[in-house]
């Protein structure tokens, strides 16, 4: 049946027509009739099926990207335009899910999409948050954390009528099983993400997102990542984990069994993907689950163990869990015993104790319990990986060799171009046809257009249609102006200390100080902050503070503001992401060398033409190996350099304070203008880091960033050279498909 049919029905049903409909109604027309077409698509088949385990899944809007996998966007658009309307506009009337926050979430989305696109046989596994981590208020000059509902009474999720009963020591609690359909894009299969819910579900707190945490009947899926400063928010933690693996894992048994197979063969059926540590817990769950079906102990390890596979995606130590024996005795007792008899053999296996599972302070460390009982273990880019063999994980490393592999991350070009960036899009097709949108290493194609100067101009104005999208997008939505033939320096990004979004702010003090100063630059430029701050990350919130102050500082200066601009977008999500990026110009990816795994926000910004200004660290090490030297803007310390310094306890802050060029940065941060401003307790809190801390070392690097920035803000200049530069960076995107990185874990792990 035509979507215009279907939608008149389901709107009749209303008392309305396509004529005399609210956006909101046609909008939830919409999702009712995709969900139709999504529930009569087959899941995709295969001897083995994939069950990938992760705490959140950052999906974002849903109906433009199901609108494309399903081939009626275009259908759509022009029924909505014959209507008067826009896709832009009913899409505004939908809630994003709040079922995730940062790279780890959205990756875990780009994966779904391109497993049911490669029409493998796999499906999601997490938590249904009901308010995500938190919707953010900056309206104070600092962020401001609101419960952020999006569970509206007509939604994506489909009720599976499914419970399963999840033991804790102080009782039993059901989880619900519903169900995201998970589009495949034009080949004929909709696979699922699996999400457990309490039968019960808290209401939204009343004031920001203060809630009972021991009420974990009705709190456990409130909120994704609860606050962690007490022991009240990190057992809750546990709970979630645990319910998550418990309910999971008992779902992968029920399954096999309706499919006529024997717990006995579950490696031969079954893969179990444990994306970074959240779900570690899964292991043991299983193997108590396997035993208590009768599976013998060593039977149940073994099945387990060549089941599982581990993504490690972190370099920071503080990131991998570690749960006291006493929180898992609270919480879920049943596991200590397996989880003891594994760390035994791991003592078996290893003998340094910097392997082990259950150590000498009663501590259990997840990550060691992923990689000694899983078939694989995987980094994120050439660089992390090769760093977790040398340094991090080298004990490991050395122990098991053969289950080390390096998986690039990935994104899905079908949101991240085809859906957020239609003037490019369109360009492309035009230019090179559309076997790209499957095959994305077509893009190589463009090399030869760069020299092409009708296409060079079409290239640019496609860039311009999207900055002046986004200028009238902000003013809208915060009222800010900012002029769309300025340079979009832009950083969008989890706010924490090692992605040096506070070396960014001393270098919109050092161009406010220069243009104060009389030295104006060549062209005007707009710095773009996006981020969330963990709520009890006190130093990444005060950086917040220090870029709102430093918005409010420079916008409203008449002498610098024609000049430089700063804008903190308020609560960005992956809705802010897709109008941020295709409008970008200057994508900053200035991690501390060796601290970023990967990234993908600098993949979604070169695809769309940004150049990449950064350290070469994650997958920036790849890109620039991709678009050449002189396509990308680097500077900094080298990994090695950096992981030397930390070795040798070498890095000083205050010995870089005391440069002077670069102490007149710092020092304004306490300067009378700021003061006046913000709050001097927290401008002082930061300050203090900078000089006698500095962890992530933002004074080593900073007058480099700043040198290269400039030539980089120079060089722009020239646009028939800068315009080559963006046609690169799009042309070499090609290697960061998920699809290509999705068929490697198939090929190299899963065997699906």
């Amino acid at each position: 049946m035509p979507i215009k049919q279907t939608l008149e029905t389901i709107l009749q049903t209303q008392g309305v027509t396509l004529q005399t409909c609210t956006d909101m109604q046609l909008m939830q027309a919409l999702l009712e009739a995709v969900q139709t077409l999504q529930t009569e698509l087959p899941h995709a088949q295969g001897k083995k099926k994939l069950y990938y385990f992760s705490a959140e899944f950052l999906v974002g809007r849903l109906l433009r990207s199901n609108l494309i996998n399903l081939g009626l966007l275009d259908e759509v658009e022009q029924l909505l335009q014959s209507c008067g309307r826009s896709l832009a506009q009913i899409e505004d009337c939908e809630p994003e899910p709040s079922l995730g926050n940062g790279g780890l979430g959205r990756l875990a989305a780009c994966f779904l999409d391109s497993i049911a696109s490669l029409g493998l046989n796999g499906d999601g596994i997490g938590l249904n948050y009901h308010y995500g981590l938190f919707r953010q208020d900056l309206s104070g000059g600092e962020q401001r954390e609101n419960a952020d509902p999006w569970l509206m009474p007509q939604n994506w999720l489909i009720d599976t009528h499914k419970t399963f009963s999840v033991p804790f020591a102080n009782g039993t609690l059901t989880a619900k099983l519903y169900d995201l359909c998970i589009s495949s894009y034009q080949n004929g299969v909709c696979n699922r993400l699996h999400l457990f819910d309490v039968e019960s579900p808290a209401p939204a707190p009343a004031n920001g997102i203060d809630f009972d945490k021991t009420d974990i009947a009705h709190c456990l899926t409130s909120f994704l990542y609860p606050d962690d400063s007490d022991e009240a928010g990190r057992l809750l933690r546990v709970y979630q984990q645990y319910f998550m693996v418990s309910a999971g894992a008992q779902l992968i048994l029920q399954e096999l069994e309706d499919a006529g197979h024997s717990l006995q063969e579950l490696d031969q059926y079954v893969v179990m993907h444990i994306n970074d540590t959240h779900p570690s817990m899964v292991i043991p769950e299983m193997i108590r689950l396997l035993v208590e079906h009768g599976v013998d102990l060593e039977r149940a390890i073994y099945l387990v163990q060549h089941s599982c596979a581990y993504t490690h995606h972190t370099i920071l130590a503080e990131a991998l869990e570690k749960w006291p024996v006493s929180y898992l005795q609270t919480v879920a007792p049943q596991l200590l015993p397996i989880i003891r008899e594994l760390d035994k053999r791991a003592k078996l296996r290893c003998a340094d104790p910097a392997a082990a599972i259950w150590d000498e302070n009663d501590v259990i460390h997840m990550a060691h319990m992923d990689i000694h009982f899983s078939a694989s273990v995987n980094g994120v880019a050439a660089l992390h990986t090769d760093i977790l063999k040398q340094s991090e994980l080298s004990v490991f490393y050395k122990l098991y060799p053969e289950k080390f592999n390096n998986k690039t991350n990935g994104i899905t070009f079908r949101r991240w171009l085809m859906g957020c960036n239609r003037p490019l899009s369109d360009l492309l097709c035009q230019a090179i046809g559309d076997g790209w949108k499957t095959d994305p290493n077509q893009l190589e194609q463009l090399l030869p257009l760069a020299e092409n100067e009708d296409f060079c101009a079409r290239f640019l104005a496609a860039k311009s249609a999207n900055k002046h999208r986004l200028a009238d997008w902000l003013k809208q939505r915060q009222g800010i102006e900012i002029d769309p033939d300025s340079i979009f320096d832009i950083q969008i990004k989890r706010l924490h200390q090692y992605k040096r979004q506070q070396m960014n702010a001393l270098y919109a003090i050092w161009k406010y100080q220069q243009i104060k100063a009389g030295i104006l630059p060549p062209h005007p430029v707009t710095m773009i902050f996006g981020a969330k701050a963990a709520p009890a990350y006190t130093l990444a919130k005060d950086t917040i503070h220090l870029i709102l102050c430093l918005q409010r500082l420079i916008n409203a200066d008449p002498q610098v503001s024609p000049w430089l601009k700063v804008v903190m977008v308020e609560n960005y999500n992956v809705s802010a992401a897709e109008m941020l990026i295709p409008a970008c110009d200057v994508s900053e990816q200035i991690s501390l060398a060796s601290k970023e795994a990967s990234g993908t926000g600098n993949m979604k910004f070169m695809a769309n033409g940004a150049v990449t200004l950064g350290t070469l660290d994650g997958a920036n090490v790849e890109i620039s190996q991709l678009v050449g030297k002189e396509n990308i803007y680097l500077f900094g310390r080298s990994s090695d350099e950096v992981i030397e310094l930390y070795r040798n306890n070498a890095y000083h802050s205050s010995d870089y304070w005391q440069k002077p060029s670069v102490q007149q940065l710092v020092d304004f941060i306490l300067s009378p203008q700021l003061l006046a401003i913000g709050k001097p307790d927290i401008l002082a809190r930061l300050y203090k880091d900078f000089i006698a801390k500095d962890y992530f070392m933002a004074l080593l690097d900073v007058e480099d960033y700043i040198a290269v920035k400039e030539r980089c803000f120079a060089d722009y200049q020239d646009r028939s050279a800068w315009v080559k530069k963006m046609i690169v960076n799009t042309a070499r995107s090609g290697y960061f498909s998920s699809d290509r990185t999705i068929r490697e874990y198939n090929e190299d792990i899963w065997h699906l």
